[in-house]
């Protein structure tokens, strides 16, 4: 095929087709793990994310699809790799905005605009990573004078294919591992399905499925009977496209649709984007908001949800509805019962379930601020893949002042909640006694190798135990037991008081309590405490501060 123009609706069936081709080979993503534990999140990070752009709705106009792709993997991105490619999907909508179609030129262009977008969503960019396959890929598509998009694209994929082999040149610690970026490696898989869509070929998969994320198990509808009260009213959320038949959506001004939710609910939240508007509110009849709504437009999606429900089966752990706004509150990250119960134990108002292996997306973290219902909101990410995701989401919301502190470990996270105190005067003061309290904290941990690997001058094996700290591995042993005890042993104690031990859900009770006893016995001084976190990856954690 001799492809002159892309449309929407050809635009949008080759995000449907990258997906569909990412979806195939995301093991082979999740394998290109830097460090040698299961975590295997960059391959389902990526396919989370392009899979809600690939749910965007159908059209003829080229700028409302991409736009509409752009906003739904901007609020499905998770990890730094699910960020930059939302950004870089962000520019390209950016790049197309006005065009009902584009050539070749037209499109090249917005490649490169996604590219800057892309580079601006890091502070600090680093090369060798999807960011440099990005725009070595785009740059010779530009470079191209492509007169097709079939040679548009089949330029791209050529030169990415050379980009992603020489990562490891650019990043030391991928040639120490033996692999190629793992980010740029799955944006290869999405560009190869899209270059496919244009031959008019769909890689196999399920559409129906696209977008489904991997979550538990819904609410028990069994917790609210005919007996139950409705005690926390209805989260409405809707897109609502505004109509020109009923208002004009250039001049469309929130301020009287936000007034009149906030009279009828709580927790509002409105943001316009071209003639679409998105909204959320706690109410308890959320039959008045759509018949308000509809008098401006027509509803595009809808969702409610009974927070009655959901509040109960949460056992009472977190209210899902809060009707009192509070000067500040905490959003954190965790995995594992015992470690969210620990979170909340010191004063997390929310606990987004994740952490390694499982990273939550922004628009997990925006709903989390919605029902936190604070001026300033404090979120601890407690993980280093996941404070992209935690900085777009405070960048998506105006609800709140929403700061992201860059907590990368737990034992960060905690260290930092020791802090705060409920009676808070001065919330900046705040901000930087929790900021400060992180530094000097060890988070230690113990996890299986997920393949033969080299770290830190040691041949590691699959199947073995290793104990490290940040990404250097301090011991490796077949016993975990005594990879964990070699793993006390490098831990500088120093002048740190406190020692948590975190047993994870496939740790040994008995085990844990020799491990515990190595701990007192070797640093009598430091004071020792044991939490049955649960979590996954880590068989254990320990936390000095």
């Amino acid at each position: 095929m001799n492809t002159c123009k892309i449309d929407g609706s050809l635009y949008r069936a080759m995000v449907i087709a990258g997906a569909l081709n990412l979806r195939r080979h995301v093991t082979e993503i999740n394998d290109l793990n830097v460090f040698p534990i299961p975590d295997g999140d960059t391959g389902d990070n990526m396919l989370l994310t392009v899979e809600g752009g690939a749910n965007a709705p159908d059209g003829a106009d080229l700028s409302a699809v991409a736009r509409e792709v752009a906003d739904r993997t901007l609020l499905s991105a998770r990890g730094n790799s699910g960020v930059i490619l939302s950004q870089f999907f962000d520019g390209i909508a950016a790049g197309l905005e006005g065009a009902t179609d584009a050539d070749p030129a037209r499109f090249a262009s917005a490649l490169l605009t996604g590219v800057k977008h892309a580079y601006g969503a890091v502070v600090q960019p680093t090369e060798g990573t999807i960011l440099t396959v990005a725009r070595e890929a785009s740059d010779a598509a530009a470079k191209s004078n492509a007169e097709t998009a079939e040679e548009l694209f089949d330029a791209f994929l050529s030169e990415a294919d050379r980009s992603l082999e020489r990562t490891p040149d650019l990043l030391p610690v991928l040639k120490e591992a033996g692999v190629v970026d793992s980010g740029g490696a799955g944006l290869i898989r999405i560009a190869e399905g899209m270059r496919a869509a244009l031959d008019g070929e769909l890689p196999e998969g399920d559409l129906s499925a696209l977008g489904r994320e991997k979550r538990a198990e819904g609410p028990d509808f069994s917790r609210f009977t005919e007996d139950s009260v409705l005690e926390f009213g209805y989260c409405t959320e809707l897109l609502l496209r505004l109509m020109r038949a009923k208002t004009d959506p250039e001049t469309f001004d929130l301020s009287s649709l936000v007034s009149y939710l906030e009279s009828i609910g709580n927790s509002v939240v409105a943001v316009k984007t071209g003639t679409v508007v998105k909204i959320h509110v706690h109410t308890m009849t959320p039959q008045l908001v759509l018949a308000f709504c509809q008098q401006y437009g027509e509803f595009l999606t809808v969702k409610i949800e009974n927070m009655s429900l959901q509040h109960n089966s949460l056992d009472g752990k977190t209210p899902a509805g809060k009707t009192e706004r509070k000067p500040f509150g905490v959003v954190a990250v965790a995995c594992g019962d015992g470690l969210i119960e620990m979170f909340r134990s010191l004063g997390a108002d929310e606990v987004v379930s994740g952490g390694q292996s499982m990273n939550p997306s922004a628009e997990d973290f925006i709903n989390a601020f919605n029902r936190v219902n604070a001026d300033v909101i404090f979120v601890l990410p407690n993980n280093g893949n996941v404070i992209l995701t935690a900085r777009q989401a405070a960048e998506m919301y105006e609800g709140s002042d929403v700061r992201v502190l860059p907590s990368k470990t737990i034992g960060e996270g905690h260290s930092a909640l020791t802090m705060m105190t409920p009676d808070v005067d001065d919330i900046d003061e705040l901000e930087r006694d929790m900021t400060d309290a992180m530094e000097g904290v060890v988070t230690a941990g113990v996890s299986i190798c997920s393949r033969d690997a080299e770290n830190n001058n040691r041949i590691l094996f699959k199947g073995e135990y290793i104990g490290f700290i940040g990404d250097r591995v301090f011991s490796a042993d077949n016993d975990s037991l005594d990879a964990a005890r070699a793993l006390v042993d490098e831990i500088d104690f120093g002048d740190h008081e406190i020692c948590i031990l975190v047993s994870g859900e496939d740790a040994d009770p008995a085990e844990e309590e020799e491990i515990a006893g190595y701990i007192r016995q070797s640093h009598p001084g430091c004071e020792l405490y044991e939490v049955d976190g649960g979590q996954a990856v880590y068989r254990y954690l320990l936390i000095v501060e």
